[in-house]
């Protein structure tokens, strides 16, 4: 027995048409040039977000043609080598290899310059080597000792100080390498 059913939306069928299994609607004209308008707008509104990240955490775009001239760092005055009979060195060797500190001292007090202890630095992995010096008024006395021993630099640090060492010489591999150590 046929079962009758109350009509609903799925049983308006527009003219001219013929239903033949399930019902769709025809496609409203232009509706494939919305749907593209969507997706250009999406993918330029993404763009620009990239771009926008990319400046921001980058800051390192620059777009024009010219590069851009880069400041030269001002010259800093620097003071002339001079050897502290009164500042004993701490020298710290910074690398694996045995003996290298009391090498370096060697070196040291054969130009003069006083050596108060040497030791093995916290860490033995160092690459390169500094002189440090623990306020500004010891430059000289540090690069004096520069002066002295192969591959040197100096650096600035007050925490040396604070350990009560104004001058330390740390010993990294290029120094091992330049004393054929």
């Amino acid at each position: 027995m046929a079962q009758k059913f109350p009509r609903d939306r799925f049983d308006r069928i527009p003219h001219g048409m013929e239903r033949v299994g399930a019902h769709r609607a025809p496609r409203r004209p232009g509706q494939g040039w919305i749907t593209f308008g969507w997706a250009a707008l999406a993918t330029v509104v993404l763009a620009a977000a990239g771009i926008v990240g990319v400046v921001v955490f980058n800051d390192r775009l620059n777009f024009g043609d010219e590069p851009q001239a880069s400041q030269a760092p001002e010259p800093t005055a620097t003071a002339a080598p001079t050897v502290a009979p009164d500042i004993p060195v701490t020298v710290l060797n910074g690398t694996a290899t045995a003996g290298l500190a009391a090498r370096a001292a060697e070196t040291l007090q054969a130009a003069g310059i006083p050596v108060g202890a040497t030791a093995n630095a916290s860490e033995q992995d160092l690459t390169e080597s500094y002189v440090y010096y623990a306020s500004p008024e010891l430059e000289g006395a540090a690069r004096g000792v520069a002066q002295a021993l192969p591959e040197m630099d100096v650096r600035l640090d007050p925490k040396f100080a604070e350990i009560g060492t104004p001058l330390a010489v740390v010993l990294g591999a290029d120094y091992a390498t330049a004393t054929g150590g």
